[in-house]
């Protein structure tokens, strides 16, 4: 079972930025897409942005122009870097990788931009 681990969230005043970072406890068998949702408070988790195995990405609207979402060469788990922050952009986060072996969410971390 491969365990995901999100970190780099925290408060930031709206205008600023964070880059949330996602480590996976081992290899993913199948590597198809990787991305980052996240869910608001009293909202549905959403996708904040996607990025497929040959580098094509996709961005919710509202983020778009303000997020990028990359990855290392050799690496199977994503990084999103926030720019612009709104208080809107609140919520926990989530980094999720899908497989061939399958899809893997981690526990989530909370990203906080206050007005």
């Amino acid at each position: 079972q491969v365990q995901l681990v999100e970190s780099g969230g925290g408060l930031v005043q709206a205008g600023g930025s964070l880059r949330l970072s996602c480590a996976a406890s081992r290899g993913i068998f199948g590597l198809t897409t990787m991305g980052w949702y996240r869910q608001g408070p009293g909202l549905q988790r959403e996708l904040v942005a996607a990025m497929t195995i040959a580098g094509t990405t996709n961005y919710a609207d509202s983020v778009k122009g303000r997020f990028t979402i990359s990855k290392e060469n050799g690496k199977n788990t994503p990084y999103l870097q926030m720019n612009g922050l709104k208080p809107e952009d609140t919520g926990v986060y989530y980094c999720n990788v899908r497989g061939v072996s399958g899809e893997y969410w981690g526990q989530g971390t909370q990203v906080t931009v206050s007005s």
